[in-house]
C-alpha cells in the first residue's frame, strides 16, 4: 500500500493519503484545515481519491472534509454514529476497496463515540484513539476512558505486532512506530488493568 503522511494545520495534525499503487485508487484519512497539501500529494502520484474518511468528528480533523472531498470528486465516509455530514456510513468490519486493495474499518470508541481506525493489513491509521507514546483524551463530549481502554486492549493490541501505527497527531518522539514497540513503550498499552490505565499520567 502506498502511504503518504502529511503534517497540516496548527495543532500538529497528521493526514494521510493511501492508495493501492501510484496511479491507482486512494483514500484520504482526515483533512485538518489545509486541503492543498493533500490535493498536491494525490496529483503527484496520480492517485484518484475515492473516499475522504473522518476518524472522528472533532473539528481539527474535519473542518475542510467536505471541501476536500468536493475538490477530489470523492465521497465523505464516517462512522454511522458520527454527527458530521457524510455520504457513506460505516461500522466496524466494513471494507473500503481501493483497486485490488482493501482497507478495513475498525470501530474504536473512547476518544469519541464515533472513533474509527483504518487497517490495510499492515498499517493502522488511528486518528486520536492512539498516539505514539500516549492515547487520545476522554474528557470531551462523547469520551469514555473505559471504552478507550477496551478499544486499545481488546481490539488494537490483538493486531499483529508488526502493524505500523500512524497517529492523527505528531505528539510522539517519532511520526510512526510498530505496534510491538508501542506495546512495550507506551504506558497506556502496557497497563495491565483498567485501574493502571486510568492512573497513567
Amino acid at each position: 500500500m502506498l502511504v503518504r503522511q502529511m503534517a497540516v494545520g496548527t495543532m500538529q495534525n497528521f493526514v494521510y493519503l493511501l492508495a493501492d499503487k501510484p496511479g491507482g485508487e486512494g483514500l484520504v484519512v482526515d483533512s485538518g484545515w489545509e486541503t492543498k497539501p493533500i490535493i498536491n500529494a494525490a496529483m503527484k502520484v496520480n492517485v484518484r481519491v475515492k473516499f475522504v474518511v473522518a476518524t472522528h468528528n472533532h473539528f481539527d480533523h474535519t473542518s475542510s472534509l467536505r471541501e476536500l472531498a468536493d475538490s477530489l470528486g470523492a465521497k465523505v465516509v464516517a462512522h454511522e454514529r458520527s454527527p458530521i455530514e457524510h455520504d457513506i456510513s460505516v461500522d466496524g468490519g466494513d471494507v473500503l476497496a481501493l483497486g485490488k486493495a482493501k482497507v478495513r474499518v475498525i470501530y474504536t470508541p473512547g476518544h469519541t463515540e464515533d472513533s474509527i481506525c483504518l487497517y490495510d493489513g499492515e498499517d493502522l491509521f488511528t486518528g486520536d484513539t492512539l498516539f505514539i507514546g500516549n492515547c487520545g483524551r476522554t474528557d470531551l463530549q462523547g469520551g469514555s476512558s473505559r471504552e478507550l481502554y477496551r478499544s486499545l486492549h481488546d481490539v488494537i493490541l490483538r493486531l499483529p505486532p508488526s502493524t505500523i501505527i500512524y497517529p492523527g497527531h505528531d505528539y510522539g518522539d517519532v511520526p510512526f512506530r510498530s505496534l510491538g514497540e508501542e506495546a512495550i513503550s507506551n504506558p497506556v498499552l502496557s497497563a495491565r488493568t483498567y485501574a493502571e490505565f486510568f492512573g497513567v499520567p
